[in-house]
């Protein structure tokens, strides 16, 4: 049934786009604003859909919750730019790699150990590969600005209203509750506030006295003019990660955030190409198209920020570096907690007032 309550969400990335088209499936009156469809942060993403290494359980489980959304999305969202390719991954010192093949083995990931012959039949475009590597078939890459775009058609066919080019100046309150908020173009009213504004949250959040512990790191990543398939899925190697998109380019970082781009970034980035170039084998015709640096939206503690502001009510925040892989869950849980005004407990660990109780 459609709700009653009109909902302003601020922000068209992956994030953004998957709150409102959720919503909208359920019948919401929702308002997206932002200078583009597919965001900032969006475009400037490795764009790998994983519940990888360097996290504690609970995020484990979080991600790989996440990792099964992305399957739902894509039977519900026919066309979506899903490619469940694999990763081949040897970014650790050997002992690192056995302990977080045990680790996320022994709580189910697909975690499989490859001698250098097979990892030569997994991806032959590589030069060099290690005696030892690990392969998560289950893991892929999606190609971000094209599923958020896709999110965004399918949200409009079902009345969601686009407002581009629109700068938001602040939110409004009355009474300790969200009443809408101030644009170039002039006050919108709105019942609900949805922040996926990535890099740009915190200073939304603080013009109604909302402190939002936000750190915004650049990444740089290089990709290619289209080429003809040099990779068959993710490549995690040491100080490079690199996959091949859909249209053929290769895309890479020195890690999956990026690189530093430093105070020269043409340069970083022709470094970081030559290194791919090495890399992969028959890539002499190989040529670096442009790179991309993105601020990733990164709370401090790591770890998103997800739910209502127990300081602003009609105020909701999703804010986190892993939009990518958190996407379709995130936009399904919000949803939810929006229009029923619950709270669900699998975001208990990503609330806001975590920072205020530490």
């Amino acid at each position: 049934m459609p709700s009653s309550q009109k909902i302003i969400v601020i922000g068209a990335g992956i994030i953004g786009a998957s709150i409102a088209w959720h919503l909208a499936r359920r019948g919401a009156s929702v308002t997206v604003i932002a200078k583009k469809p597919g965001g900032e942060a969006t475009p400037n993403s490795f764009a790998w859909i994983n519940a990888s290494w360097g996290n504690p359980e609970f995020y484990f489980r979080f991600r790989s919750h996440a990792m099964t959304e992305w399957k739902r999305l894509a039977e519900e969202l026919p066309g979506l730019p899903l490619n469940w390719c694999g990763g081949l991954c040897w970014d650790l010192p050997p002992d690192q790699l056995e302990a977080y093949a045990s680790e996320h083995g022994g709580w189910g990931y697909g975690v499989r150990r490859v001698a250098q012959e097979e990892s030569a039949v997994i991806e032959p475009g590589i030069t060099e590969l290690p005696d030892l590597a690990l392969h998560i078939a289950e893991e892929g890459a999606v190609e971000p600005v094209a599923a958020a775009r896709l999110m965004l058609a399918d949200a409009f066919r079902y009345g969601t209203t686009f407002l581009q080019a629109v700068e938001v100046e602040r939110l409004l309150i009355e009474n300790g509750r969200i009443v809408g908020i101030e644009t170039s173009n002039g006050r919108l009213s709105a019942d609900h506030v949805i922040l996926a504004a990535g890099a740009g949250t915190s200073g939304l959040a603080a013009s109604v006295g909302v402190d939002v512990p936000l750190e915004t790191p650049p990444g740089l990543i290089v990709h290619s003019r289209p080429y003809t398939p040099l990779l068959n899925g993710l490549v995690i190697a040491p100080e490079l990660h690199m996959r091949q998109t859909a249209e053929g380019r290769i895309i890479a970082g020195s890690d999956f955030g990026g690189s530093d781009p430093g105070d020269e970034p043409q340069k970083v980035a022709d470094t970081l190409f030559a290194k791919v170039k090495a890399m992969l084998r028959d890539a002499d015709g190989l040529e670096l198209d442009f790179f991309t640096v993105g601020y990733r939206p990164t709370p401090k503690d790591g770890f998103p920020i997800i739910g209502p502001s127990d300081a602003v009510a009609g105020l909701y925040l999703t804010v986190m570096h892993s939009g990518i892989t958190l996407a379709p869950l995130v936009g399904q849980l919000a949803a939810d907690e929006v229009l029923g005004e619950r709270r669900d407990s699998l975001l208990a660990p990503f609330r806001l007032s975590r920072f205020s109780a530490a």
